[in-house]
């Protein structure tokens, strides 16, 4: 089996800019295992948001942090590809806290995690930008201690907070400088706002992308290095499984996809 230093180094390796690494959300077991199984991918990452629907609570560290670290368990342990964890905030007041939960989710064998900037989904929720940094810099840290390369995907949500796109380019260059590896910017939903934050990062880009997004193919082309669809793609699940149901209570057809193998 690959250790997890040799799968963090593997995640690392897939975030090449303009030949991003596509990663399809998922939120257990099962979801990891057949997206897995698709030919052409390498990794996985999980949605905080999904998981959280899925155990009944809201998104924004509803689960504990005990119950965070016993969901990506679970999807690590159903595949051998890298998983890159979608930890919020590090289910943490401070950074300390945060360090050792790193620790927690590198033992549980991650290979890579998101951390938010934010502490709220309303406008100016955002932790001021050295105590942003000093907690990716203690995710860092941890993974030093650990001897794990852990792939820390930092979030910035200035731009879906109200800030304007300077300050969320300050925000990313300053997690970079901490030990960031991918600065994951919210709100990029034009070309215009690519280009300028492939531009202007001095660092590898990551996006979240849906039906109005800028199309994969161009992200590709304007150098963003790793595309991700959050809890998208748990609402192109419960879309279909509404849309089956309703034929089915209605007596019609048999979607084919009921013969769906797994």
């Amino acid at each position: 089996m690959t250790s997890t230093a040799d799968k963090a180094d593997l995640l690392r390796s897939l975030h090449v800019p303009g030949d991003p690494l596509i990663v399809v959300n998922v939120w257990d077991a099962v979801t990891a295992r057949t997206v897995a199984a698709v030919p052409g991918v390498t990794a996985l990452a999980t949605a905080s948001h999904a998981i959280s629907f899925a155990h009944g609570v809201p998104d924004g560290e509803g689960l504990s942090v005990d119950q965070a670290l016993a969901a990506a368990s679970i999807v690590i342990d159903a595949v051998e590809l890298p998983v890159s964890v979608d930890f919020e905030r590090g289910y943490s007041p401070d950074a300390a806290g945060v360090a050792a939960n790193v620790r927690r989710l590198i033992a549980a064998g991650a290979a890579g995690l998101n951390l938010e900037d934010s502490y709220g989904s309303g406008p100016g929720e955002l932790f001021e930008i050295e105590d942003a940094a000093a907690r990716v810099a203690a995710a860092r840290a941890a993974g030093d201690q650990a001897g794990i390369p852990i792939v820390i995907n930092a979030r910035v949500d200035a731009l879906a907070r109200g800030a304007d796109l300077d300050e969320a380019i300050l925000r990313g260059n300053r997690y970079l400088a901490a030990g960031a590896d991918v600065i994951f910017v919210l709100g990029l939903g034009t070309e215009e706002l690519v280009a300028h934050a492939v531009d202007e990062l001095e660092g590898r880009l990551s996006v979240i992308a849906g039906p109005a997004s800028v199309p994969l193919k161009r992200l590709a082309e304007l150098g963003v290095s790793r595309v991700s669809f959050g809890p998208r793609s748990l609402g192109l699940t419960l879309s279909h499984l509404q849309a089956t149901t309703a034929t089915l209570t209605a007596r019609g057809d048999y979607p084919p996809e009921l013969g769906f193998s797994y």
